[in-house]
């Protein structure tokens, strides 16, 4: 690593730091004789859902336009699965993209990653999820104090990749408050029958005099194949096995006023590929001049990358370390109401790996750091100007055979790296009129991409072509040809800049103190992915042959060419215009929560076929991205009553449409519709609920899908609290899913065919708190 490299990478967290003149936590967390509280004493936030919960509340729930859920307390436990897809699954809005029992990722109104942005307490969390469906979020929901979802675009607080939503995990690796009487802990283990799930989970928190705070966590966790039902054709999906283990150490110097702290954090998880094959991974395109020949053949240079048999354990070994630096401050300067610091260095790599053979590695080094300032009323207004700068290293993309010794004659050792710089300002003001709050937002992003020199300069070359290069160069040829090839380099590998721009407005209409009725206006600007821009060969995850932005055959065929490739397009901005309207209730027997949404997108950046190949017996797509003009519209939300004290009855349900409005096709892997209700109980130390929702077929598909059927879901949960003169104490719980043992594919998933939802599952838990 040089040290330039690092030098810039240190200034994000330094720049975070450099305004901290003390320690400090938030405006609840204060007692005006400047003793901390206690996080018993801390005023809770009530959510939406009616959960109550102390955060420090990222989305602001009680003034946004739009729809905003927490899980948390129970809820969240009992519905936690290794993976935070399947944790989330089933909430309003959000569905899966399911890879077997170690990689799922949210799905929220129909997209997922890349245009939904995963948060760890209001910071980005870094990692490769966005780079392909079978890499895995790093977080342990075991671990997790509660879990907030934003659906509609968040991308001016947190960027572009937010422009469909925002997803932020809230932990305790940074205490905010002093634990009651000194000392707080939890722990809990849990067995799942459908997958021979054993997890243990541990916390602690101590108090070191009336100031300082100290935290350690840890949690550990496998499960086998899981079931599935005989329908499929086997009784458990092979290679659908997951072991993780996750840990973290933190303190905290918490005052009246706020706090400041850090801790460190490690994910190590392994997991398998269900339906992974080697069949496709010399899939290439050949272009003749009258047609193009997408096949599965090796010939000439182009070969297998794996040769390994089938019958091998495809799995991803993954290792993420990160460390953050939280702190929260109020009152810190005259007319400064709130200090909001946040920054992280993420050092996260996997190896994918087929029986013994290591056959590609992802890596992602990354710098993060954001301020964000709230300033005191200023005519009326009350406003947050925040700033944030971000510094990636990421390899990996296409890099499918570093287990073979290169062929290349000339070129440059190393492994190619993207390194990304980011630097976002944003500000937002909020005033109240009335019964009417309104809020206008904006934020500009400069963003470049570029492609280093991945390392020295080589010549493998046999005699003849040696004696080649001395004709061309004379005697000295070497550092010639080395010079032209660094040349050759730059040329093909330009700096890539965007700068997006994006704004809302919104305003909410308090009709009464419990009633809010708000509608939201965005307009978001997005740039590319570097898988977007940057594919070029096989993904085995997903059976593909992939081009990316930067990457069109255009660029070398004729015009008269049959197949109509755009150009490439490094320059590419997705715009997004959306309208959010939202109506709430909050308090009282009838709680609801109904989200409408319209988004109209210029040049969505999409995976379009090309051709598709089955000769090998696996169907392999032939995909370029490239961009349309396309819509999405539709309704998610929730309806609840609460008609005795102890139970309650909830309808809930989504469902998104699409259009692609410059092409003759349909988007891929949208998520079907959904329509369920669900009973909750609470009788004194028992409580429960039984759920049940259908998810209908989808068969508005893409030109490379067939549609999927739709399925029924049943899920129950029983849980008994021993009664131990505590606030908190001892609990055994028992939480069913897929009651029916129902054969289940999500059409949101790249694997759907090979990878059916888990049957039949029982989880029996048991957790105490002190």
């Amino acid at each position: 690593m040089q040290y330039r490299h690092i030098s810039r990478g240190a200034a994000a967290l330094l720049a975070t730091t450099a305004f901290v003149a003390g320690a400090a936590a938030p405006a609840w967390a204060q007692d005006s004789n400047g003793t901390p509280k206690t996080a018993s004493e801390a005023q809770p936030v009530r959510a939406p859902s009616g959960n109550i919960i102390v955060t420090s509340q990222a989305f602001e729930t009680k003034r946004t336009a739009l729809p905003v859920q927490v899980l948390s307390g129970d809820e969240l436990v009992h519905r936690r699965q290794g993976g935070l897809g399947e944790t989330l699954a089933g909430l309003p809005g959000v569905h899966l993209d399911s890879f077997g029992g170690g990689a799922s990722r949210p799905v929220i109104r129909g997209q997922t990653l890349p245009r939904i942005e995963i948060l760890s307490d209001g910071a980005n969390l870094f990692d490769v999820s966005s780079i392909s469906p079978d890499h895995a979020i790093t977080t342990d929901p075991l671990l997790l104090d509660a879990i907030e979802i934003q659906r509609g675009p968040a991308a001016i607080r947190y960027g572009g990749n937010a422009t469909n939503g925002a997803i932020n995990l809230i932990d305790s690796k940074v205490p905010k408050v002093m634990p009651e009487g000194g000392m707080s802990g939890a722990a809990e283990i849990r067995y799942g029958t459908g997958d021979h799930e054993k997890s243990g989970v541990g916390r602690f928190t101590v108090g070191l005099g009336s100031n300082v705070a100290i935290h350690a966590e840890g949690a550990l966790r496998r499960a086998d194949n899981y079931d599935v039902p005989d329908s499929f054709g086997t009784d458990r999906l092979r290679d659908s096995f997951a072991e993780s283990g996750s840990y973290a150490f933190g303190a905290s110097w918490i005052t009246f006023k706020g706090y400041f702290g850090a801790a460190y954090s490690r994910v190590d998880n392994e997991y398998g590929l269900p339906g992974h094959s080697h069949a496709n991974s010399a899939c290439h395109g050949d272009y003749y001049f009258d047609r193009l020949e997408f096949h599965c053949r090796p010939h000439g240079s182009i070969g297998y990358n794996v040769t390994t048999p089938d019958e091998l354990t495809a799995f991803i070994r993954l290792r993420s370390e990160r460390v953050d630096v939280r702190g929260d401050y109020d009152d810190l300067l005259p007319g400064l109401a709130h200090l909001r610091l946040r920054g992280s260095y993420t050092d996260y790599n996997h190896d994918e790996i087929d029986g013994s053979t290591l056959f590609a590695r992802f890596t992602n080094e990354v710098w993060d750091g954001r301020m964000e300032l709230t300033h005191q009323p200023l005519f009326g207004f009350t406003g947050t100007l925040g700033v944030q700068y971000t510094d990636a290293t990421f390899s990996g993309l296409d890099l499918n055979a570093i287990h073979r010794p290169p062929t290349d004659r000339v070129g440059f050792s190393g492994t190619l790296q993207r390194k990304t710089e980011n630097v976002g300002v944003f500000l937002s003001e909020a005033r109240s009129l009335g019964n009417v709050d309104v809020e206008i937002a904006a934020r500009k992003d400069w963003r470049t991409i570029r492609t280093p020199i991945p390392g020295p300069f080589f010549a493998n070359l046999t005699p003849q072509n040696e004696a080649y290069y001395i004709g061309a160069y004379g005697p000295d040829w070497r550092p010639a040809l080395e010079a032209d090839q660094r040349t050759y380099w730059s040329e093909g590998n330009p700096d890539l800049k965007h700068d997006p721009f994006s704004a809302s407005f919104g305003v909410t209409w308090n009709v009464q103190p419990s009633v809010a009725l708000a509608l939201a206006l965005a307009h978001t600007e997005r740039g590319p992915s570097v898988r977007e821009l940057f594919a070029d060969g096989v993904n085995l995850a997903t059976n593909s042959y992939e081009l990316g932005l930067t990457k069109s055959p255009a660029d070398f065929l004729w015009d008269e060419f049959p197949i109509d490739f755009a150009p490439s397009m490094p320059d590419l901005m997705e715009e997004t215009d959306s309208i959010n309207l939202t109506l709430r209730k909050v308090g009282g027997p009838l709680e609801f929560e109904v989200g409408l949404f319209y988004q109209d997108v210029s040049d969505y950046i999409f995976a379009r076929l090309i051709q598709s190949n089955d000769e090998n017996g696996v169907r392999a797509n032939m995909l370029a991205y490239t961009a349309a003009d396309g819509e999405f519209s539709g309704i998610d939300g929730q309806v609840s009553y609460q008609f005795a004290p102890a139970h309650r009855l909830t309808l809930f349900g989504d469902y998104v449409d699409t259009e692609l409005k410059s092409m003759d096709d349909n988007l891929p892997r949208i998520s079907p519709g959904r329509l369920g209700a669900r009973y909750d109980l609470m009788a004194g130390s028992i409580s429960g609920g039984v759920e049940y929702y259908h998810t209908f077929e989808q068969d508005k598909v893409a030109s490379y899908e067939t549609a999927t059927s739709g399925y029924d879901m049943v899920n129950a949960t029983l849980a008994y609290s021993f009664d131990t003169g505590r606030i908190q104490g001892f609990e055994l719980y028992l939480r069913g899913s897929n009651l029916l043992n129902e054969l289940a594919f999500v059409h949101t998933s790249f694997v759907r065919d090979q990878s059916p939802l888990r049957g039949r599952n029982v989880v029996i838990g048991a957790r105490y708190a002190f």
